[in-house]
């Protein structure tokens, strides 16, 4: 609570009247930005977003599935819909990290020990694992990893009918970002 009554403090006083504009209005994100749930980073602050600029969707690994209508219960799928056919974002952002721990955790195994959601979770990363040198370590190889599982989520984000098509036709534009937390550095995939 110690943030909350700074953020009244410090930040509501300057960023009042925004938020009642906010409030008056239903939210309006031209970009939509999927990104790791990994507490190091933060896509509101690494993008310097205001309030209301940008719709974010986390996850363990910041993966992306394959489109699957299968009446399962599926968050990031959910929320990709209303970003693209009720907000209409113009974007979408897949914001990768270094250092992530999700991927890290995928390519050393304790994720297998939390099979109920984790486990078929990772499983999305497969396709990008399973090519990849059992016997690779080290940092390189894990930014190779971290690398093509943001490859595969773009893939993955075009086996979405309403997403490839707003894409095909120029109404939305992917594009795929890799965030050093160690340099700050922000670089295209």
């Amino acid at each position: 609570m110690a943030g909350y009554r700074r953020f009244r403090a410090s930040v509501w006083p300057i960023q009042a009247q925004r938020y009642a504009r906010l409030a008056r209005r239903r939210q309006r994100p031209r970009t939509a930005v999927i990104a790791c749930s990994d507490a190091r980073i933060d896509p509101q602050t690494i993008f310097d977003a205001e309030p209301g600029e940008l719709f974010v969707i986390r996850n363990v690994a910041g993966l992306v599935p394959e489109y699957a209508p299968d009446g399962g219960c599926h968050g990031t799928s959910a929320a990709l819909e209303y970003a693209v056919k009720i907000l209409k974002v113009r974007r979408i952002v897949v914001l990768g990290h270094a250092r992530c721990d999700g991927i890290h955790a995928m390519i050393h195994g304790p994720l297998r020990n939390a099979p109920d959601f984790l486990g078929p979770w990772v499983d999305i990363a497969e396709p990008v694992m399973w090519p990849m040198p059992e016997q690779g370590s080290g940092e390189a190889f894990e930014a190779a990893i971290e690398d093509a599982v943001l490859r595969l989520s773009r893939t993955n984000l075009r086996t979405f009918p309403w997403i490839r098509d707003a894409e095909k036709s120029g109404r939305l534009v992917l594009s795929i970002w890799k965030f050093s937390i160690a340099s700050g550095e922000l670089t295209a995939v």
